[in-house]
């Protein structure tokens, strides 16, 4: 297990790159556990931690279908590097013109490479999809977008991803997160990085109080360990149901600085939080229990 943090080729909202030590620190399983993430999104923790054996679902297809490809053999980086050239020079020359043509080419085929370019390609990053599935992020207006550099980049991630592929044994399955916690067994580690309630949480598909409540009850249900990530507070509300839903969990908290906004002036820190059904151990977290309101950066000196 490499303490550098690897960022994954697929970027999602709320990327947990910057909590990948926290959550490694605090993670408690062996050899024989199978890692489960219901909700795999970028899959950057699970990637990180590198686990034997690991189960990684999502209800967007596309995520999934993008790393079975990788998995099998059928997306190479070789494949990436072609293809990324290939309309990188077509995006540059056509700005926007091509990244709304590769926008609907992707919404009737579904191509993972296009799902890749798009996710480079459109504002700031943003994964989102309509009423119908569609992807419907406007273009983020960078005609010189994948440069040498950038492409390279983007490639070795995926080198990386089949290289991992190629040591562990890891699954991709498109399917609910119901399905995916009640294959856990008690030997088992399960991480839920949900839609954040009360958020937003158009990410594919909705997410309401009917949701999160079924999630506490499949994860209450099942008795495997578990993690979830969700949002503690801001400087203007709290969430409530860390006190109404998760009250019987324990809880470290962090602050995180999302960068979703377009004006710099809309980008506010949330505090977020772990919450798992086990006691958290170690000096810093002990401290974090005592008083929810210690964040990442007071911790730091523990985190090295």
């Amino acid at each position: 297990m490499n303490d550098k943090v690897f960022v994954p080729p697929i970027k999602t909202q709320g990327i947990k790159t910057k909590s990948v030590p926290l959550i490694r620190q605090n993670v408690v399983m062996d050899e024989e556990s199978v890692w489960i993430e219901p909700f795999m999104g970028s899959g950057v923790v699970g990637f990180n931690l590198e686990p034997k054996r690991a189960v990684f679902a999502d209800i967007n297809p596309h995520i999934i279908a993008f790393y079975t490809q990788i998995k099998n053999g059928v997306l190479t980086p070789y494949i990436v590097r072609a293809f990324l050239e290939r309309e990188g020079r077509l995006l540059e020359q056509k700005d926007a013109e091509h990244y709304y043509f590769i926008r609907n080419r992707f919404n009737r085929q579904h191509d993972p490479l296009d799902f890749l370019f798009l996710n480079r390609a459109c504002f700031n990053g943003m994964m989102r999809f309509n009423k119908d599935h569609d992807f419907n992020v406007p273009y983020g207006h960078k005609p010189q977008r994948f440069s040498k550099a950038y492409i390279t980049k983007i490639v070795n991630q995926v080198a990386h991803v089949s290289q991992l592929l190629q040591r562990h044994s890891w699954e991709f399955l498109c399917q609910s997160f119901e399905r995916t916690i009640v294959m856990a067994t008690e030997r088992d580690f399960v991480y839920c990085d949900p839609p954040y309630i009360g958020r937003h949480v158009d990410y594919y598909d909705s997410w309401d109080e009917g949701s999160e409540i079924a999630l506490h009850t499949a994860l209450c249900a099942s008795k495997a360990r578990f993690m979830l990530s969700t949002w503690d507070h801001n400087d203007f509300r709290v969430n409530e149901y860390i006190q109404t839903l998760w009250g019987d969990c324990q809880r470290i908290t962090r602050e995180h600085f999302y960068h979703v906004g377009a004006r710099e002036i809309n980008r506010k820190p949330v505090v977020e939080a772990l919450l798992t059904n086990y006691t958290i151990t170690g000096a810093q977290s002990h401290r974090a229990l005592a008083d929810p309101q210690i964040t990442l950066f007071e911790m730091a000196p523990a985190l090295g």
